[in-house]
């Protein structure tokens, strides 16, 4: 039996991966499409006036979104060669499946009725009817037949360079390898580096040590080698991926989606795919967007500048005056400069940041703010062994949420770090009918539920590469690392505690610019004396992480702050560079990425590297005309933890007015209205500068 075709008889209907066959996927979403189908032909034959419950609130099958839901997520979390072939043959079939539906002339005209007939709707009705009215519209359902056709082209061309383009990215990754076999070379490099790298090349069957490109084996690499030829290699390495004369060349495929997100964009009527995408963010225009980048540019420049100087300054005191600081020096001088300044380094801290003990903390720092607890469900399927599935349960011990948590690096792994749903929440009255819905996990029939509302709950997950195992110590995470299971659980935490009545709506379903709030919020504990004091204990003598490390850490947290500020800020820029184009792209993309950084270029330019062929967050991920969301949230995040540090950071009355105003609402509302309800207030930059050490 095909697991998918039915609902999950599992725990809070978690996915029964272990049960799973690979010719599910296929069977399954081509089951899926057809009952979408079928759905969608009832509901414009109904002779029935168009009203809101047979129109948009209508219960549809949910097949498909069951199996491209765990499909797409193991295609990020635990891929391999079948199921990215898989992937390219489903890509265009269900987009055209996409397209058949929200450019269907009849479904649309009643929608369209419906809008004419302005019926009296609640406020998150309406949101969600506006979206869907707008969506219609956002996706050629108003344009002539002849363009819809093209619209169609554009789309499944679109769907398969994306997907081509992240599985470039991977593959070309995983090619790569550092072989080293004599340890004079490795001088420098901290004996947790050498260790997760000799595991490396035993699991290669080779002898030596064996580095590759996943960021716990290259970051400490960068940092940490003293041989600067190596340092060299493994930069090139990594930012050359995707530029050679090879299949995973992506230089191309940049040019095509830059290019077929404008033709879409004009095809709708507007100037470029910037100007389409911000109508639904909060940044609203491209001006916008420009005044922010600007000021940060402003504010932060002239102290990168000082920063870089620095670092080149402590560089030639070790090397001569004659040195040039080249990018694969960077990493290793700052270090050897923060060190000096602060004696402190990501090394120190490891012993204090075991992965066991930084999960209890980051759980526990939810169970402080918001009275949650965390209880591990070995009975949960999960899709590998590594994975691991915890029941979440609030705070008068109702069920809340399933969180699956996927840590360590490996082969069949995207790089970086996400949150993920495997199951979104919703709400649903009970009408009438023979079927068994779910309440709080309990299996009960209709009738028996009848006029209650059911609250399906989310299942969320957190994806990350973080510094594995070795053979002589447990996992040692970076402080680094550590900010990034913030970041990632605020996600999860903006999912577990949604509270809205329509899926569409819920968990992270909000503006691009406002979905990172929560995350980077939560990065603010990370050196908080009286958080960090609940986990951080030496792995091996049980000592408390000494207060004057803690000092040490929070003196040091605006260390080189400018130019990790102005490295986001020219990101942003490329990605608007881009996206505002309104002429065809048919640059060389490498010199058109030097071009747009050049007012703000701070290290030399290497001619080889190139970005753009690997920046998956504005090509194959989310965040196209969008990158500047990073910084629009930090603005966010750190005015909305200027209340807590005014409050209390553990004052759980500022805490329940964060959930309940903001983390809970989802996007039933305009986020800066979620926002202010909170706040009191539109934020402002100046906390952010505050914190960054730019304004006293």
């Amino acid at each position: 039996m095909n697991v998918f075709l039915e609902k999950y008889k599992t725990p809070y209907e978690t996915v029964p991966f272990n049960e799973i066959k690979f010719e599910d996927y296929e069977e399954a979403m081509m089951e899926g499409m057809r009952r979408e189908d079928a759905d969608l032909q009832r509901m414009i034959d109904n002779p029935e006036e168009p009203t809101f419950e047979n129109t948009i609130d209508t219960d549809d099958d949910k097949t498909l979104s069951r199996v491209t839901t765990t499909f797409f997520n193991l295609l990020s979390a635990h891929t391999n060669d079948e199921m990215d072939a898989l992937a390219q043959k489903m890509a265009p079939l269900l987009t055209e499946h996409s397209q058949n539906i929200i450019l269907n002339e009849k479904y649309f005209a009643r929608v369209k009725a419906l809008k004419e007939k302005n019926p009296k709707l609640t406020p998150e009705e309406q949101m969600l009817f506006d979206n869907i009215y707008e969506g219609f519209e956002r996706n050629g359902a108003t344009l002539p037949e002849d363009k819809k056709q093209v619209f169609r082209q554009l789309q499944q061309e679109l769907s398969m360079l994306t997907l081509q383009f992240s599985q470039n990215e991977l593959k070309d990754t995983n090619e790569f390898t550092l072989h080293i076999t004599d340890e004079s070379e490795l001088k420098g490099l901290p004996q947790t580096a050498m260790d997760a790298a000799s595991l490396a090349a035993k699991e290669a069957g080779k002898e030596g040590w064996l580095f590759t490109l996943h960021a716990p084996s290259f970051t400490p690499f960068m940092t940490y080698c003293e041989n600067r030829e190596l340092r060299r290699q493994m930069y090139m390495a990594r930012n050359t991926l995707c530029t050679h004369p090879n299949e995973y060349n992506n230089e191309q495929v940049v040019k095509r989606i830059v290019n077929l997100r404008r033709e879409i964009a004009q095809l709708l009527g507007y100037r470029n795919w910037a100007e389409y995408v911000l109508k639904r963010r909060m940044a609203e225009k491209i001006e916008n967007v420009n005044d922010l980048l600007e000021k940060l540019i402003d504010a932060y420049l002239p102290a990168a500048r000082q920063e870089l100087a620095e670092v080149e300054a402590i560089a030639k005191q070790h090397e001569g005056d004659d040195f040039q600081l080249m990018p694969w020096d960077f990493a290793h001088y700052s270090h050897l400069l923060k060190m000096e300044r602060y004696n402190i380094d990501a090394e120190m801290l490891r012993p204090y940041f075991e992965l066991k003990r930084v999960k209890e903390g980051v759980f526990g720092l939810a169970t402080r703010l918001y009275g949650i607890t965390f209880h591990k469900r070995d009975d949960i399927q999960v899709y590998h062994p590594e994975v691991e599935a915890w029941e979440v349960r609030d705070e008068n011990d109702q069920f809340l949420a399933v969180l699956y948590t996927d840590f360590h690096p490996r082969k069949s792994k995207q790089s970086g770090a996400w949150m993920t749903s495997y199951k979104e929440q919703w709400q649903q009255k009970v009408k009438s009918g023979k079927v068994r819905v779910k309440s709080d996990g309990e299996d009960v029939t209709s009738e028996e539920a009848k006029g209650k509302t059911i609250d399906s709950r989310p299942i969320v997950s957190v994806t990350m590469n973080f510094t594995k195992p070795t053979e002589t110590a447990p996992a040692l995470l970076t402080l680094s690392e550590v900010e990034t299971f913030l970041h990632e659980f605020g996600h999860a935490l903006h999912g577990m505690f949604s509270k809205v009545r329509f899926e569409a709506l819920s968990c992270t379903n909000v503006y691009w610019d406002f979905v990172e709030l929560p995350s980077q919020f939560m990065e603010n504990y990370a050196i908080e004396p009286e958080f960090l004091h609940t986990f951080a204990r030496h792995y091996q003598t049980d000592e408390p992480i000494p207060d004057d490390l803690i000092d040490r850490i929070r003196k040091s947290r605006n260390f080189n702050v400018a130019y990790a500020c102005i490295r986001q800020v020219s990101f942003g820029l490329l990605d608007m560079a881009y996206y505002t184009m309104d002429v065809p792209f048919d640059e060389d993309v490498k010199a058109f990425e030097k071009k747009v950084w050049e007012r703000i270029q701070l290290m030399p330019t290497v001619d080889e590297a190139c970005m753009s062929v690997q920046f998956g967050h504005i090509m194959s991920g989310g965040y196209s005309a969008g990158y500047y969301s990073y910084k629009w949230a930090e603005v966010l995040d750190a005015d909305a933890f200027s209340v807590f540090q005014q409050e209390g950071i553990f004052n759980k009355d500022t805490a329940a007015r964060f959930r309940n105003e903001v983390l809970s609402r989802g996007g039933t509302e305009p986020p800066m209205t979620l926002y202010k309800r909170f706040r009191g207030g539109e934020p402002s930059i100046d906390a952010l500068l505050r914190r960054n050490g730019i304004l006293n």
